[in-house]
């Protein structure tokens, strides 16, 4: 059910969607290297607006069906303990380029093909402006420069589409969040005690994307000494020792960073931390809006979220402060290392002649992108050294127990659930458990009623066969597929048909038995749209009855060998839970 694909690409109007590959994978080299693969595509976008059936599907190596597993066992190779415990920033970062390695490569040479070419025409201004001087003109020399101008262009245009291209291609932040998102499922009970879904949201959305991003500025610290040679081979051919001049003055300007790259990694990690703090808070007001209106303490806790704002604010006017230093460094670094290239060759007696002093100026403007961006892909550095922290402190929560719950498959003995000398807490680290000593068992095609008082444990005993309380003793055995109904009502965003089936195939006869016997029938006569009728955000637009027997449906259609229900008429009324307890149980 789980591995059911949540879009259908059943119908397209491509050929190539329906095939195994993508359209790229069976691309020719010369339509990888102009991009007509995307010809089809860009024809039927003219003809008529693209929906999502006509969007080519992804090979699974761009996938992340693809990346992920082989991050994670790159992760599992380097780590000590084969888990995420021990798991670090360089580690993380290490295990990223492993998985990644060869396109890593790809788009170095791209970087490198893109900055090589950009200088050629730098070094041909020279002779150019002397052809331009000579008093009998050859047409060939003309014609050598001109093409070896429109040559580099073409090839700088090309490799630099293509160092976008594949830095897209990478699939870093697709990994990060597949691998976030799964380690937040399996995080144990104390570990969600610890983390709220504010600091959650913030690992995806911030640590994350910082992280994917860098993909765009992770040559641009290799490429600036490479970059500043070309200068230099350029500058020393024109302009002799007065070259060295301007190396020197190249190099004061990038050292006058690091005091201040190291102030705004401070104030980074200052920002976030208040950041996540502002987010717990918001998090928590959202969920309990409704007390909040109840009681009238809507100023109160709005004064706290503005003290907190003000904090953040105040972190990160400093951090914005470092960085427009930062950058006021470098904007004026250009013309720095022109005055004193200029003044050594005044100095050393080196004549400025005019094709001399335009490829000079014209070697300084291509220095400054890169003298420019050096800021920026310092910060860069500093913000994504900070968000692989970050995820590195949320991989290493503690997980539940991969074998706190023995589950076999359906079928292969009588007993549905055994639980033996079972002792279970959520909080680990407590001197008393939360259940202990337990023993039952449960045979299949039994009815058992668990009743006790508030707070005696019930829903933790559901929670121990489901595998998500820490088990300190024992073993739990279930046999075959569960379907749960918890106390608190989920109900998936859409229609109610696809909350009901959940990725499942529609059984037509199944599943009108499913709504008559949840009482659904009257509910969806009344809806506008009945069964497909969208549902808002948490069921807004639905009664508490209603998302509860919705819910009961849904774990119903699965057709289940164990079915756990945690008070499951608690929002009905008698009458409809009445027949819920006679028609539900004999499905």
């Amino acid at each position: 059910m789980m591995k059911e694909p949540l879009l259908d690409h059943d119908s397209s109007s491509l050929p190539e969607a329906t095939s195994s590959k993508s359209l790229f994978t069976n691309a020719g080299l010369f339509s990888k290297i102009t991009f007509s693969w995307m010809g089809p595509l860009l024809d039927l976008g003219k003809r008529k607006t693209l929906d999502l059936n006509d969007v080519p599907l992804l090979d699974d190596s761009d996938s992340v069906h693809g990346i992920v597993p082989k991050f994670k066992s790159k992760i599992t190779s380097i780590s000590a303990t084969g888990q995420y415990s021990d798991v670090t920033a360089f580690k993380l970062a290490k295990a990223l380029v492993l998985t990644t390695w060869k396109l890593i490569i790809v788009t170095a040479v791209y970087a490198l093909l893109r900055t090589v070419t950009s200088y050629v025409g730098l070094y041909l201004i020279e002779y150019f402006v002397s052809y331009l001087n000579e008093s009998p003109r050859t047409n060939k020399t003309g014609y050598l420069l001109v093409l070896a101008f429109v040559v580099a262009q073409l090839v700088e245009g090309l490799s630099s589409r293509h160092l976008l291209f594949r830095s897209q291609q990478l699939g870093v932040r697709a990994a990060l969040i597949a691998t976030i998102y799964q380690k937040g499922l399996s995080l144990s009970s104390q570990s969600r005690q610890g983390s709220s879904s504010g600091e959650l949201i913030n690992v995806v959305n911030l640590d994350a994307e910082c992280v994917g991003d860098f993909n765009w500025s992770m040559h641009e610290l290799w490429l600036l000494p490479v970059q500043i040679t070309l200068a230099m081979i350029i500058l020393y051919s024109t302009l002799g020792l007065a070259a060295f001049a301007a190396l020197a003055a190249t190099v004061l300007t990038m050292l006058a960073n690091i005091p201040l790259g190291r102030i705004e990694q401070n104030y980074q990690e200052k920002t976030m931390n208040t950041k996540d703090a502002r987010m717990n808070a918001m998090s928590e007001i959202l969920q309990n809006i409704r007390i909040l209106k109840l009681q009238g303490w809507e100023l109160i806790f709005l004064s706290k979220i503005k003290d907190l704002r003000k904090i953040e604010m105040n972190w990160i006017k400093k951090y914005v402060y470092t960085s427009a230093m930062l950058m006021s460094v470098f904007f004026g670094a250009p013309a720095f290392v022109a005055m004193i290239t200029f003044g050594a060759c005044i100095l050393f007696g080196i004549p400025l002649e005019t094709g001399k002093v335009l490829s000079a100026l014209a070697t300084f403007r291509q220095l400054q992108g890169p003298i420019h961006s050096l800021p920026d892909s310092i910060s860069s550095i500093i913000s994504t050294k900070v968000s692989l922290d970050r995820i590195c402190s949320f991989l290493r929560l503690e997980e539940l127990s991969s074998n706190a719950v023995t589950k076999l498959p359906s079928g292969s003995t009588d007993i549905s659930i055994d639980v033996s000398n079972g002792c279970f807490s959520w909080d680990t680290s407590s001197q008393v458990p939360t259940l202990q000593d337990l023993n039952f068992r449960v045979q299949q095609g039994k009815r058992v009623a668990i009743c006790g008082t508030v707070g005696s444990g019930k829903s933790s005993l559901l929670s121990c066969i489901l595998g998500e309380i820490s088990k300190l003793l024992g073993e739990v055995q279930t046999c075959g597929s569960i379907a749960c109904v918890s106390q608190s009502p989920w109900i998936q965003s859409g229609t109610i048909e696809q909350s009901i089936l959940f990725g499942t195939q529609m059984n037509r006869e199944r599943y009108e038995t499913v709504l008559e016997a949840c009482s659904l029938k009257n509910d969806l006569d009344i809806l506008p749209l009945g069964d497909q009728t969208i549902i808002g955000e948490r069921g807004i637009n639905l009664s508490g009855g209603q998302k509860q027997r919705i819910q009961i449906a849904r774990a119903l259609y699965q057709d289940a060998d164990i079915f756990l229900f945690d008070d499951p008429f608690s929002a009905v009324d008698a009458r409809t839970g009445l027949h819920l307890f006679k028609v539900c149980l004999d499905i």
